[in-house]
């Protein structure tokens, strides 16, 4: 618990609720940080027998030392219910001291009840706030749940006040064991069903997230992309196969510009556009996040583009690319590999790294352009995808030394042929 909350018990009697025989109703508040609910001690009295500032009945008589009784008994429950939920570590209200003390059931909430409605409402918004790939990436994590509870617990539903955080920790095992789910899967999977818990504390469906101390990490993983030969090895190969030449042009568009697969899929005639330095633009922005990522087309995408500008496909749906569904570009690209001899595991998202890291910051395009091009927000995310290789660190290297030696040079203050030893510039 926080050592700012603040727990108390205060009796009192409502002048304002006096009935005809001049008697006053006894009420226990109790508050919690500054929060109330009031108990009603099915008692009342009369003015002249409460002392306020005490909180008791005034006398020594029996039905002073009686009334009096009651309401210790009712302060040392109300006090006992508080500290039992402390000392579990649990978060609690006013009301809920209440609900407790009174013996209200308070419908209890579980976990996939609560990620149904989350779900539904969710798709509800597709199109709006959401795309239905968030939705999906949902309803997968959900039905993983259910399968945990189901192995672990044997149950189909767990309620939420009943979550511990060895959950979560089983959760994270059973996904990399049972699942062979890779380690960054696994905590992009439990970062949203923390959230789904977060929003049960945000309804006071349960009064604190057991999973709070959970740490999503996430291991480095290295990006694959292709190098230049491999690039050319991809456009001098020409395909007999009409199904294999469309995928690699595909893939290829995708190296010049670095769309995802679903960008790329979803591009039309209305997207490329002349921008206001004469140049050819896709002009759009990504499905996953809406952020705008306008991109200059390179010659290399713009004659792909004219490849296919007549296309039946590309027609009948308005489209620029004849590109297939992700699951049959992926498996086309593996066959495309092992026709080209490149021993990758080429994917729909290796031509994004491909753009990011061979095509554009290799050739010494500012990485913060190459953020703005991708869609990203900041630039830690674009690192994820742009690697700097050794050959430019060689090269910008190279570029310093070189123009360091021409400064030594013109400074007469230094040993000139000393540092042309140093810097290379004489053998």
């Amino acid at each position: 618990m926080k050592n700012s909350e603040s727990f108390s018990v205060l009796f009192w009697a409502n002048k304002a609720k006096t009935d005809s025989n001049g008697q006053m109703p006894i009420y226990a508040r109790v508050t919690v940080t500054g929060k109330r609910a009031e108990i009603s001690l099915k008692k009342k009295i009369i003015p002249e027998k409460w002392d306020s500032k005490s909180g008791f009945m005034n006398g020594s008589n029996d039905e002073a030392r009686t009334f009096n009784k009651h309401i210790v008994t009712v302060n040392n429950d109300l006090h006992a219910i508080y500290m039992d939920f402390k000392q579990k570590g649990l978060h609690l209200s006013a009301e809920e001291v209440k609900n407790k003390y009174l013996g209200v059931e308070v419908a209890r909430r579980s976990l996939l009840e609560v990620f149904d409605e989350h779900n539904k409402n969710m798709e509800e918004l597709v199109g709006k706030d959401f795309v239905k790939a968030t939705h999906t990436k949902y309803e997968t994590i959900r039905g993983k749940v259910a399968e945990f509870i189901a192995y672990k617990y044997k149950k189909q539903d767990l309620h939420l006040d009943v979550l511990e955080y060895s959950f979560i920790t089983g959760f994270e095992h059973y996904l990399k064991v049972h699942d062979s789910i890779s380690h960054n899967v696994v905590m992009s999977y439990i970062k949203r069903v923390k959230r789904i818990i977060n929003i049960s504390v945000h309804n006071r469906w349960i009064t604190y997230n057991p999973f709070a101390a959970f740490v999503c990490t996430t291991k480095k993983i290295v990006r694959t992309e292709l190098e230049e030969d491999e690039i050319a090895l991809l456009e001098e190969k020409k395909f007999k196969i009409v199904r294999l030449e469309e995928v690699k042009d595909c893939y290829l568009f995708s190296c010049y510009t670095g769309y995802a697969f679903i960008d790329a899929f979803k591009l039309s005639p209305e997207n490329i556009v002349r921008g206001k330095d004469g140049e050819m633009w896709i002009n759009t922005s990504r499905t996953k996040s809406d952020i705008e990522a306008n991109v200059p087309l390179l010659p290399k995408a713009v004659s792909i583009i004219e490849k296919y500008k007549a296309h039946p496909l590309c027609v009948a749906n308005n489209k620029i690319l004849p590109m297939k569904s992700n699951q049959k570009m992926n498996a086309y690209l593996k066959e495309i590999a092992d026709l080209c001899g490149i021993t990758k595991n080429l994917t729909t998202h290796t031509a994004r790294h491909t753009f990011a890291t061979t095509v554009t910051l290799e050739n010494d395009v500012p990485i913060e352009s190459v953020s703005k091009m991708l869609g990203h927000t900041k630039i830690t995310t674009t690192q994820l995808y742009a690697r700097v290789k050794e050959k430019k660190v060689s090269r910008d290297m190279k570029m310093l030394k070189s123009k360091m030696t021409i400064q030594l040079l013109l400074n007469p203050s230094v040993d000139v042929q000393e540092n042309r030893k140093i810097y290379g510039a004489e053998s």
